[in-house]
């Protein structure tokens, strides 16, 4: 269902003041993203035209950007995500892990997103692969399913990665399975300090090798001794690995993910007004407990803009990553282990029926079938059966 207010209404509205006033200070993957959002299942993308068999009832439907900062085509792109990852899942339970880059950091983040991010996935991942290792602590081989959010609530940059993680691991020798305790998976305060020191010594690693870059109030960190004066208040202070209490099993985990792997700096539905007076949305506080944590924020036009933008990643760079169990071409194998060393049963894979679905959509008025009876390209506008009943649809083909 359609939200009433969308980003791509501001962006269509604000969208050319915006880009005019801030010429040559966007980027090229900033230009795409805007210009995707606003063209997103119009007439500019191009499209078809359906009609029922039965009665004849016409609509029209346009085709999708894909883009995937654009908040219309993300429920799509994660309903075929979470239909591949159900089979992954173990009958056991799931532990939510998140790691987050202190302030300082996450400044030189946003004037290195791709190599700050990257690092983030890689000292992240490596801190929970070896502290679960230990013998101390769980001593096994675990898996992970990271997924990188770069915003906070009101839109502002603050990177951090989520982390599902199964509640146990193969042990180190490959002949058994490690639970975890029900409600405890490994120590937060040992994790972020080895998170704390994986990362500092990787990023100064990167600025040794002439790297980072920054800009404006910035720019005098490219100096080795100013930037590590800049970062000596981070490496005192504790950095926050927040464990949440397991999921109540895997059907809470697909929920989850559902809801996080596929998200944008801000959703449609969080949207309440765009006006003169700016973009109101609904944020949560965190300073504030109960129902006083839901409030509303009005942002001026540009600045939601602006903030929507920080959000852009880099090009080709991937924001959910797999890690120990479940990493690349051994997933399949580590799995199938698991599964025999928890001796729970394969996941049932359904027989191909013996003839195809019918995937035509039923039609809005009588339930009969449509058809597509005209694809038209981009820019063009669609001829439709004269005289013929329609409505519009805007939905992907």
């Amino acid at each position: 269902m359609r939200a009433d207010l969308e980003v791509a209404d501001i962006f269509r509205v604000a969208g050319p003041a915006y880009r005019a006033a801030h010429a040559g200070h966007l980027s090229q993957q900033h230009l795409k993203v805007m210009s995707a959002i606003e063209n997103c299942r119009t007439a500019a993308l191009g499209g078809h035209v359906e009609a029922c068999e039965d009665c004849g009832q016409w609509r029209i439907a346009y085709n999708s950007c894909r883009n995937r900062h654009c908040p219309r085509c993300q429920g799509a792109a994660a309903r075929t995500w979470l239909a591949e990852r159900e089979a992954d899942l173990l009958p056991i339970g799931y532990f939510h892990v998140v790691f987050t880059l202190p302030a300082e950091v996450a400044d030189i983040a946003f004037h290195n997103k791709a190599l700050v991010y990257d690092l983030l996935f890689r000292a992240a991942s490596e801190t929970m692969l070896t502290i679960a290792a230990d013998p101390k602590h769980l001593g096994a081989r675990i898996g992970i399913t990271a997924v990188l959010h770069t915003w906070g609530s009101a839109m502002m940059h603050h990177p951090h990665v989520h982390m599902i993680v199964p509640g146990g691991g193969i042990a180190l020798d490959g002949t058994r399975w490690v639970s975890s305790r029900p409600a405890f998976l490994l120590p937060v305060k040992v994790l972020g300090k080895l998170f704390r020191r994986l990362f500092l010594t990787r990023l100064l690693t990167l600025h040794d090798a002439g790297r980072l870059v920054f800009f404006g109030s910035m720019a005098h960190l490219a100096e080795r001794r100013a930037f590590l004066h800049y970062l000596s208040p981070a490496r005192k202070k504790r950095w926050v690995v927040y464990a949440k209490p397991p999921f109540a099993g895997p059907e809470a985990v697909l929920a989850y993910l559902s809801r996080y792997t596929h998200r944008v700096a801000i959703s449609n539905r969080r949207l309440i007004r765009f006006d003169e007076d700016g973009v109101s949305f609904r944020y949560k506080d965190y300073r504030r407990d109960g129902a006083d944590r839901q409030q509303v924020m009005t942002l001026a036009t540009d600045e939601f803009i602006r903030r929507f933008l920080l959000h852009v990643l880099p090009r080709g760079f991937h924001r959910i990553r797999h890690y120990g169990l479940l990493a690349g071409g051994s997933r399949k194998d580590c799995l199938a282990l698991a599964r025999e060393l928890l001796a729970a049963a394969p996941p049932v894979t359904n027989d191909p029926p013996a003839e195809p679905d019918d995937f035509r959509p039923p039609c809005p008025c009588c339930g009969g079938r449509m058809i597509v009876i005209e694809v038209f390209e981009r820019c063009r506008q669609p001829r439709g059966p004269p005289g013929a009943r329609t409505t519009n649809r805007e939905t992907a083909p």
